[in-house]
């Protein structure tokens, strides 16, 4: 990746948003984006689908209720590739289902920038210092079934970001952070109906709970990023029409629980001269660091609890702050699926709107899937636009049964 500084900001923000006075953004993004072409074919959703290797990211409590002892995946997904052909997102996950009501799971999460060469002039002839970015994360988890139809689980995770690129007195060392999950899962009994069996699914996580990650290294928040800490909440369902055909239907909602920034402060006349010219009134700027300087004091505890109650426009606003999806999913014979999915973000808030596609492919051991995103919104360009994601799974052990 050549010459690619100037784009280095769009990394580091959770939103893809136009020039939004109030769109919430957050260090290491990289957490938010689905690494897996299962959930991604189907709007990026995986709290309340049926359970597989890549419910570390979403709902770890499902592994609970996997048919399979143990599982292993990889996924691959490129990024920004209309810019670059070396940013990308790489995950490996593995999960031990150990008895019937247990079951512990761990992964790694690797996001790479490439590469960036760092000019000090525009001489063509100097010789360019290429440095590589990355972020990783580290994560393990450990669920327990509560009831034949309820399990929850919970999550650890250490965040490294090393994307602080080294300049004349400062050093290149990373950011780094910790984080918990806290989730539960819930799966019917199937259900006789009319026409065909069916079963209920729901699912909550309280995701990225932990210190903001601080990027200026001082030992105050002011230099920080809050951690993209989010509540996801989904339910499904499954019409089992008979033993060859399934269909699922899931919906999912999801909250950053990071505080709103606050609307641009108005210059304050001091002395009520009527204008703003003297040395004691407070320009815009003055107001607007000074406000900026208050929002990076909130503690990433207090910013979880203000979040459902700080935006500038009240309650509107606080809904428009949660993204919806609907995605489908149809399996014929448990050995080949389709899916597709729509994913809606407030205009206000991001605008990232998109429809999803995906397919999987199911022998003995071995499953892949692929997935592929079109863009519909008419504001931003989404990273991930006409790129092909893959993963690739292989469970092996014993199989459960489905409860």
């Amino acid at each position: 990746m050549k010459n690619l500084i100037k784009f280095l900001p769009i990394i580091l923000i959770a939103q893809f948003s136009t020039a939004q006075d109030r769109v919430i953004t957050t260090g290491v993004p990289f957490l938010l984006i689905a690494a897996d072409a299962r959930s991604a074919g189907m709007a990026d959703m995986g709290v309340a689908t049926s359970a597989d290797a890549y419910s570390q990211q979403y709902n770890p409590s499902k592994y609970a209720f996997s048919k399979q002892e143990q599982g292993f995946s990889l996924s691959y997904t490129p990024y920004l590739t209309s810019i670059a052909n070396d940013i990308s997102l790489g995950q490996v996950t593995y999960f031990n289902k150990f008895n019937d009501r247990s079951a512990f799971a761990g992964s790694l999460r690797y996001f790479s920038l490439g590469e960036i060469e760092l000019r000090q002039t525009g001489d063509p002839n100097e010789v360019a210092n290429v440095v590589k970015p990355a972020e990783f994360a580290i994560d393990g988890s450990y669920s327990l079934k509560l009831s034949p139809e309820f399990s929850m689980g919970i999550g650890a995770r250490y965040i490294n970001s090393n994307l602080r690129l080294p300049t004349e007195g400062a050093n290149g060392s990373g950011a780094k952070s910790f984080a918990v999950d806290v989730s539960g899962f819930y799966q019917s009994e199937e259900v006789a109906y009319e026409n065909f069996n069916g079963r209920w699914r729901g699912g909550f996580n309280f995701q990225n709970l932990g210190p903001k990650i601080n990027y200026e290294l001082t030992k105050d928040d002011l230099g920080s990023n809050f951690l993209p800490s989010n509540l996801r909440l989904g339910a499904g369902f499954d019409f089992i029409f008979d033993e060859y055909n399934k269909v699922s239907v899931v919906g999912e909602v999801t909250k950053l629980l990071i505080p709103t920034p606050q609307t641009a402060a108005a210059p304050v006349d001091v002395n009520g001269d009527g204008d703003f010219n003297d040395p004691e009134d407070l320009t815009q700027g003055e107001q607007n660091t000074a406000r900026d300087f208050e929002y990076r004091k909130i503690s990433w505890t207090s910013g979880i609890f203000k979040s459902f109650g700080d935006a500038p426009d009240g309650f509107s606003e606080e809904l428009k702050e949660f993204t919806w999806a609907l995605g489908a999913e149809y399996w014929y014979q448990d050995s080949f699926a389709f899916r597709t999915g729509y994913f809606n973000e407030s205009v206000e808030k991001g605008a990232r709107k998109y429809v999803t596609l995906g397919a999987g492919f199911k022998y003995n051991i071995v499953k892949i899937d692929v997935s592929y995103l079109f863009s519909a919104s008419k504001v931003v360009k989404n990273p991930l636009e006409n790129t092909l994601r893959f993963s690739l799974t292989f469970n092996f052990g014993d199989e459960y049964d489905d409860n």
